[in-house]
């Protein structure tokens, strides 16, 4: 019979043995959301409610493109997990949902946020700089997100809304000079960037109409539609999601109002106006309008990547419509294994960060312009080429060379260039080489 001292030697020398196997297995740098065989990473996005229809595909298509680097035996060994969380484009559940991600599922670091409004109050609230979460290629181009003092920790993925409103008032000078201009923008920092882009080009507004995202709707359209025709507006230009510009395009037509259409790259995807307007041919409606875009067109497949990504969708995302929402998750999924491999074989949330501002400009995508990071700036891309809808919704350039226009989100010229990207890398797979 062992003795009740002998028994707690024993039981101690089992306990510190079996900590010693247990710390054994575990990294010297070990942090959150990062073992031997896995990395996991969250998202919060719109699944439910009004901005859901479209914006619910980037999030299971990032997925989906991890699954298929998971399958090729992921990076640097560890499979890719992506949690994802609903947060129906409500500031408070994306602060909710971002917390449960940090303290529940405990992930290494957050993709693709989506929203502007959104990821303002979870980088506040949640307090991301503090705690050094990354969170990386933000869906949105909202500017003050590529500003290192403010947003150490968080990374675009978008050009943002000021370039595009440069960009796009380049072309109005260039091909409407003379023609009354008017505005549709969303009532919040999404417009207000672009509103600052287009001041900033100095374009001015015959009629400005600005609606309160969620308020949306076929009669609120019948209004916009009213104000414009009413101010003789013969080039409207749109800053609005695409539930916004698919009832703005139905009330105009009901009302054969037909300016010049130039809508802006967030709220023009021929898939989405389809779905939302629940009218197979409500993509028509986009027939020639102008549109900018910084990655090619969904319907493109005789581009490298959209050949690509669809082989992706098809096998590892049930082979859903495949639009700019997929392709924008693809991309960004594609980015996020580049920095995961520059992080190094055991990643550090700092050494993540570290990687995307020394490293993230010869990152492999799909985008025609470059990527803007750097030590001293967390921009996305920096540049957009304009395209023409026809019928079916396809947006084609409007020059033969695809021209590149380039510019920044203050006072920078706008310059235009050949576009020019990396080739896909070997099986859509990047080796950071």
């Amino acid at each position: 019979m062992i003795s009740l001292g002998r028994k707690k030697s024993v039981l101690a020398a089992v306990a510190v043995t079996s900590f010693a196997l247990v710390a054994s297995a575990v990294p010297a740098n070990a942090v959150d959301g990062v073992s031997a065989t896995e990395i996991k990473l969250g998202i919060t996005v719109p699944q439910t409610g009004p901005a859901a229809t479209g914006y619910n595909k980037v999030a299971p298509a990032m997925k989906a493109y991890f699954d298929y680097i998971n399958a090729s035996g992921g990076v640097y060994g560890r499979k890719i997990k992506l949690v994802i969380k609903d947060d129906g484009y409500k500031t408070q559940s994306a602060i909710d949902a971002t917390n449960d991600l940090l303290l529940q599922d405990k992930v290494f670091a957050l993709v693709g946020q989506l929203g502007t409004a959104n990821h303002i109050a979870v980088a506040s609230k949640v307090q991301l700089a503090k705690r050094g979460v990354p969170s990386l290629f933000l869906n949105t181009g909202f500017s003050e997100f590529a500003d290192k003092s403010k947003y150490p920790t968080s990374f675009m993925h978008f050009p943002s809304y000021a370039t595009e409103a440069k960009v796009l008032s380049t072309y109005i000078k260039d091909n409407f000079a003379g023609k009354k201009a008017c505005l549709l923008a969303q009532a919040d920092d999404f417009g207000d960037d672009a509103a600052r882009g287009f001041a900033t080009a100095g374009i001015t507004f015959g009629e400005t109409v600005r609606y309160v995202s969620g308020s949306q709707s076929s009669a609120a359209a019948a209004g916009w539609v009213q104000k414009f025709a009413g101010a003789k507006c013969e080039v409207v230009v749109t800053f609005s999601v695409t539930t916004a510009t698919t009832v703005l395009l139905g009330a105009a037509a009901a009302l054969k109002f037909a300016p010049q259409w130039i809508l802006g790259s967030v709220g023009a995807d021929p898939t989405t106006i389809r779905i939302a307007s629940g009218n197979p041919q409500a993509a028509a409606l986009l027939s020639n309008a102008i549109s900018a875009s910084w990655l090619p067109d969904a319907a493109d497949t005789s581009d490298r990547f959209v050949k690509f990504f669809r082989e992706v969708n098809a096998k590892y995302n049930n082979n859903v419509d495949f639009d700019a929402n997929v392709m924008v998750g693809m991309n960004a999924g594609m980015l996020t294994v580049q920095a995961l491999r520059a992080a190094g074989s055991n990643p550090t949330r700092q050494s993540l960060i570290n990687a995307i501002e020394t490293k993230g400009r010869t990152f492999v995508s799909a985008a025609f312009a470059p990527y803007g990071v750097s030590d001293s700036t967390h921009a996305g891309y920096t540049g957009f080429w304009i395209g023409k809808f026809n019928a079916s919704g396809a947006l084609s350039p409007v020059d033969t060379g695809r021209t590149i226009y380039v510019t920044d989100s203050a006072a920078g010229p706008v310059n235009k260039v050949a576009p020019k990207r990396a080739k896909l890398p070997a099986k859509g797979i990047p080796t950071n080489s």
